[in-house]
């Protein structure tokens, strides 16, 4: 730390604290991570590491830049980059309740998916895209931040099972125990896109229990005709509960009326990576072996939903000879007018396997 001068702590959270520093050797101001590892198991020292690794391998305009990192005293120090133009969070709330004009959130957006296209190409998952950690420089370019909870995906079996991220930003298949892969990425973009919209969450409650059941109907106000079709229809494909409905983002970048937005952003060289990317979105690897994997004790699923008390039923899979009988049943029971219910099972995740995103 010898370095650095400290300026001031401008955060403090679950992981350490977040302090603005001035380097001695060149006179630019930095955020240091500083993240206590003195008191933390092996593994989780490791974890903390990891973090290290992800931020030195993000190198685009739009994700802030790591620039070194070092062990002392008992803690791990990050040296990021500074934004001085604060959060996006703060951004937002500044505004009062004015509304934002849609050129400049979509010009917002445009960048945010370049930069988490960027992190999905290398097959990691950010795991807390929100407001907060959305960040702009001084000429107002967006920058994603803080991939402190990122994990590398190995394969596309190695799915993550914990429950991890800010509430207001978690999606339908954590919320219902169950694993997820980059859609659930895309649910918390689409969180921050009606934040810009509307300058509130899309999903907000007066207890955690009523905040997952509204996630998982995936119910939210509608935003203002203020905006165009484009904008609001791209917001319900976000919000799809079925992450396979979801679109990817490059699916995303796709669309016409964001594609024509992305040439201000990036230059010819590295427009032309994105266009010839190659790196697959749609993890590859061995498939499992069929039929339902047994599940010990220390790779059970957390259930947060259960956590918060929202009584949630998931029925074990059963044979298909089964299922084709159950489903007659069903057709031969079921009452005038009356839907069934939908049925859940432990198995679907397997299909994500299989599913090119």
């Amino acid at each position: 730390m010898d370095k650095y001068e400290k300026v001031k702590k401008i955060g403090e959270g679950s992981f350490g604290k977040a302090i603005l520093v001035r380097s001695r050797e060149d006179g630019h101001q930095y955020v240091i991570k500083e993240i206590g590892i003195s008191r933390m198991s092996s593994k989780e020292r490791q974890e903390s590491r990891r973090e290290v690794a992800v931020l030195a391998n993000m190198s685009h305009p739009n994700i802030v830049q790591y620039k070194e990192s070092f062990e002392e005293g008992g803690c791990l120090y990050i040296v990021m980059d500074y934004c001085e133009g604060g959060d996006l969070f703060k951004k937002i709330n500044n505004q009062k309740g004015v509304l934002f004009p849609e050129e400049q959130i979509l010009d917002w957006f445009v960048q945010i998916c370049l930069a988490l296209k960027h992190v999905h190409d290398r097959k990691i998952l950010h795991r807390d895209i929100k407001s907060q950690n959305i960040f702009l420089t001084k000429d107002g370019t967006i920058q994603l931040g803080d991939f402190g909870i990122a994990r590398v995906l190995n394969s596309t079996v190695e799915l993550a099972r914990t429950c991890i991220g800010t509430p207001y930003y978690l999606s339908p298949e954590i919320c219902e125990n169950k694993p997820y892969n980059n859609k659930s990425d895309i649910w918390a973009l689409g969180c921050v896109l009606y934040e810009m919209c509307t300058l509130k969450h899309a999903f907000e409650a007066g207890n955690m229990k009523n905040l997952v059941l509204k996630i998982i109907r995936g119910s939210y106000p509608p935003v203002s005709v203020h905006y165009s079709q484009d904008l609001r229809s791209l917001l319900g494909l976000l919000f799809k509960r079925n992450p396979r409905e979801r679109p990817s983002v490059c699916a995303i970048l796709d669309k016409p009326f964001l594609a024509r937005r992305i040439h201000k952003f990036l230059s010819p060289q590295v427009r032309h990576m994105h266009a010839d990317s190659n790196e697959s979105i749609a993890l590859t690897a061995k498939r499992p072996a069929p039929g339902p994997a047994p599940i010990t004790p220390s790779q059970k699923i957390t259930k947060p939903a259960a956590k918060y008390g929202v009584p949630l039923t998931v029925k074990r899979p059963v044979c298909a000879g089964r299922k084709v009988a159950d489903a007659a049943k069903k057709q031969v029971d079921r009452k005038p007018g009356v839907r069934p219910k939908q049925v859940i099972h432990t198995s679907d995740w397997r299909q994500f396997i299989h599913t090119r995103i």
